[in-house]
């Protein structure tokens, strides 16, 4: 009896895909004495692939708290904002960073946000995105607080921190992308508080400005103030905030007498240090 031969059945290779990779986020914290914040702050941000705190110095529980949360803690001396940022970067495991302040918030919106953009790779290698401040009591969406965009999802590879004591920022090449929700923002306690951070900072904005050529006279001491008011009150609408409104724009002048009057102070102990030395020398 003979048996007939079945065809061959030819069976093709199976065929693989190779998937596009989906970029992972390092959220970058650094921290100097901040156990009033840093949990919140790592609490908003555990979404993220990783959390890498860098920490300079702390003398309050910190740290303790930072590894409590799940962060990777790093110490490391301070050398200014824009080094250690970019060194907090520089350390983290992913090439996606977003770099969050210890008193700033990822709400859930903005989270959901960043994940759906990474869900594949972005078009862009930066995004900006507003952030709104909590202060005096509500949020304040009104004079120069708002929309304060901030540059703070970049990859690192084409994208790094610049600038020298104040207003550091995050320089991209090429074009920046725009994130539509809110980054929250916890910068004052208090009046006191904002009294206190604005000297420091003045004396800062003060001593950058001196260094790159600025001088300043009365005419500076007398228009820049009152422009500053004018701007925060009327054209960025603070008088809508009521006496929150009011107050902020106060503050914004009296910050910018400040820095000129700094500025102004600076120079003449400049020129007052270098007149024995030109006398001496004839």
């Amino acid at each position: 009896m003979s048996h007939a031969k079945r065809p061959l059945q030819m069976t093709s290779a199976p065929i693989f895909y190779r998937l596009p990779s989906v970029p992972k986020l390092s959220v970058t914290i650094i921290t100097r004495n901040e156990a009033e914040h840093i949990a919140a702050a790592i609490d908003s941000a555990a979404w993220a692939d990783e959390v890498l705190v860098v920490d300079c110095g702390s003398t309050d529980a910190t740290l303790e708290i930072a590894c409590a949360r799940g962060a990777t803690v790093l110490s490391r001396e301070w050398s200014g904002y824009v080094d250690q940022k970019n060194f907090a970067a520089a350390r983290a495991s992913h090439d996606w960073i977003f770099s969050l302040d210890a008193d700033e918030r990822i709400p859930p919106p903005l989270a959901a946000e960043i994940r759906a953009l990474l869900a594949t790779e972005p078009p862009r290698r930066g995004y900006r995105l507003p952030r709104v401040t909590f202060h005096l009591g509500r949020w304040v969406r009104t004079t120069d607080f708002y929309p304060d965009f901030q540059t703070r999802l970049y990859d690192r590879r084409a994208a790094r921190w610049n600038g020298r004591y104040v207003h550091e920022s995050v320089a991209v090449d090429g074009p920046v992308g725009r994130l539509r929700h809110e980054l929250e923002h916890y910068s004052f306690r208090d009046l006191r508080d904002q009294v206190e951070r604005l000297n420091h900072y003045t004396t800062l904005a003060a001593r950058q400005m001196h260094e790159a050529g600025r001088r300043a006279g009365p005419l500076d001491l007398i228009v820049h103030p009152p422009a500053a008011f004018l701007r925060n009150y009327v054209l960025r609408r603070g008088f809508m905030d009521g006496t929150v409104g009011l107050t902020i724009s106060a503050m914004a002048a009296y910050a910018v007498f400040l820095k000129f009057a700094k500025l102004w102070e600076l120079q003449r102990t400049r020129v007052a240090e270098s007149a024995p030395q030109s006398q001496s020398e004839t």
